[in-house]
C-alpha cells in the first residue's frame, strides 16, 4: 500500500499541470459544499441567538387574549384569572423541564417615569419577586439588589438597567436619587445588567418592536410595592428557566398548561401562553436549510463533473502506461496488484483535491462572511466528510480505468508501443 501511495505521488508530480486540472472539479465542488454548510450553520446560530438570546434559556409565559398579550395597562383585571400563589409557583418548579421560575407584573411602553426633567419613553416597568434577577441572569453592577426587608415593608425602591439609567440620569450617579413612577417617588438602590448580554440584528419592524422596549430601558420594583403605583390583585406573568435550549419549548408549554388549569374564565379567550421562540427559530432555520439544500445539490454537480474528469485522466494514464502494465504482469504481478495501484492513484489524486477544496472552502466562507456581513461556523463533520467523500469519488470513478488496466493481456500490452 505504501509503495502504491509513493508511486501515486510520483505520477502526480511528474504531470503537475494535468493533475491540477484534473483535481480542479473536486476542489471547486468541495469548496462550494464547505462554504455553503458553514454559512448554513452560522445563519442558524444567528437565528437562534437573535430569537433566544445568548444562553439564558428562559421562556416568558404571559396572559393572552386570543393571539395577543393581555395588556393590564389598557384593560381591567380579567375575571376568572386568579393571582398565582406560592403553592402554584412551587408546582411549576417541580416540573422536570423547569430549573428556576419567577413571577412578575409588567407595564409595557410605560409612561409617567421621570427624574427631574428627564423622562423615559417606551420603557418597561416590572414588579418582580425575589427570584427574578437570578432566573433571568441579571447581576448587580452598582448598589444593591432588592432585600427581604424591601418586600416585607413594601419599600418604594427601584432597580434600573443600564439603558434606563443612561436615559434618566445621563452622566449623573443614580444611587440614592429619586425617580417618579406615576407620581410616586421611588429611590434608586441599584443598577443591573444581564450576565449574557447580546445585541440582536434588527432586520424588520417586527424585530424592532420585539427588542425596542428592553433597549429603551427597564425599571424593577418589589412586587409587594406594585399596588402602590398600579392595582391590587393583578395576575402575574411567569418566566421559567430550562436546563438547556432544547427543553425550552417543553418547559414553557407545561408551565402554561399548569397555569391554565387554575383559570375559570367562562369565555375561554384568556389563557396563558408561552413565547415559543425556540420553535420559531427552528421554523426559520428549516426555511433557510431548505433553500441551502438546493444549493448543495447544485454544488454536488461539480463533484460529479470532477469525478468524470478523474475517470477520463485515469483512462489516458492506463493507455500511456500499457507497456509498463504488460511488463509488470509478465514478471508475475497479479490482477489485484495492478487494480490496487490504479485505484490508489485515483484516491490519492481526489484526496489531494479534497484537502485543497477544504482550504479553499474555509477561505471562501470567510470571504462571504466579510462581504455580506453574515456569520459562518466551520463544521468539522463537513470537513471530515469531504475528505472521505473525495476518496470515495476517486475509488468509484477510478474503478473502470483500474479494471481495464488489470484485465490487459500482458502479450498485447508488451507488443504495444
Amino acid at each position: 500500500m505504501l509503495e502504491n501511495i509513493r508511486l501515486s505521488f510520483q505520477g502526480i508530480w511528474s504531470h503537475k499541470m494535468r493533475s491540477f486540472l484534473t483535481m480542479l472539479g473536486i476542489i471547486i465542488g468541495i469548496a462550494s459544499i464547505i462554504s455553503i454548510v458553514s454559512t448554513i450553520k452560522g445563519t442558524n446560530e444567528q437565528i437562534k441567538q437573535n430569537l433566544i438570546g445568548s444562553g439564558n434559556n428562559t421562556v416568558d409565559v404571559t396572559l393572552n387574549q386570543g393571539d395577543y398579550p393581555y395588556e393590564m395597562g389598557y384593560n381591567d383585571i380579567p375575571s376568572g384569572v386568579p393571582v398565582i400563589t406560592p403553592e402554584v409557583k412551587e408546582e411549576i418548579l417541580n416540573l422536570d423541564e423547569v430549573e428556576k421560575a419567577s413571577l412578575y407584573q409588567s407595564r409595557t411602553y410605560a409612561d409617567g417615569i421621570y427624574y427631574q426633567n428627564n423622562g423615559l419613553e417606551g420603557g418597561k416597568v416590572l414588579g418582580i419577586d425575589k427570584d427574578y434577577l437570578d432566573t433571568c441572569g441579571y447581576q448587580i453592577v452598582q448598589g444593591r439588589g432588592l432585600t427581604e426587608k424591601d418586600y416585607r415593608q413594601f419599600a418604594k425602591v427601584v432597580l434600573l438597567d443600564e439603558d434606563s439609567k443612561n436615559s434618566l440620569f445621563q452622566h449623573e450617579q443614580p444611587l440614592g436619587k429619586t425617580v417618579e413612577i406615576q407620581g410616586e417617588p421611588f429611590t434608586v438602590v441599584g443598577v443591573v445588567k444581564r450576565t449574557n448580554a447580546f445585541e440582536p440584528v434588527i432586520n424588520s419592524m417586527e424585530d424592532y418592536y420585539n427588542y425596542n422596549q428592553e433597549s429603551s430601558g427597564v425599571l424593577m420594583m418589589p412586587d409587594a410595592a406594585w399596588p402602590v403605583v398600579y392595582r391590587y390583585d393583578e395576575p402575574q406573568n411567569v418566566i421559567v428557566k430550562a436546563p438547556d435550549t432544547e427543553t425550552m419549548s417543553s418547559a414553557g408549554r407545561k408551565t402554561a398548561d399548569l397555569l391554565n388549569g387554575y383559570l375559570f374564565d367562562s369565555t375561554g379567550e384568556i389563557k396563558y401562553k408561552a413565547a415559543d421562540l425556540l420553535e420559531k427559530a427552528k421554523n426559520l432555520q428549516e426555511v433557510s436549510a431548505n433553500t441551502n439544500r438546493q444549493l448543495l445539490w447544485i454544488a454536488s454537480i461539480s463533484l460529479l463533473v470532477g469525478g468524470i474528469g478523474v475517470m477520463n485522466i485515469m483512462l489516458v494514464s492506463v493507455t500511456e502506461r500499457t507497456s509498463e502494465i504488460g511488463l509488470k504482469k509478465a514478471i508475475g504481478a497479479r490482477k489485484n496488484k495492478i487494480l490496487a495501484q490504479f485505484l490508489t492513484e485515483a484516491a490519492v489524486l481526489t484526496s489531494i483535491g479534497g484537502l485543497l477544496g477544504i482550504i479553499a472552502g474555509i477561505v471562501l466562507a470567510q470571504a462571504i462572511s466579510k462581504m455580506s456581513q453574515t456569520p459562518v461556523a466551520i463544521s468539522p463533520p463537513a470537513i471530515v466528510g469531504s475528505v472521505i467523500f473525495s476518496m470515495v469519488i476517486g475509488i468509484v470513478f477510478g474503478l473502470l480505468p483500474s479494471v481495464k488496466a488489470a484485465n490487459l493481456n500482458p502479450i498485447d500490452a508488451l507488443r504495444r508501443e
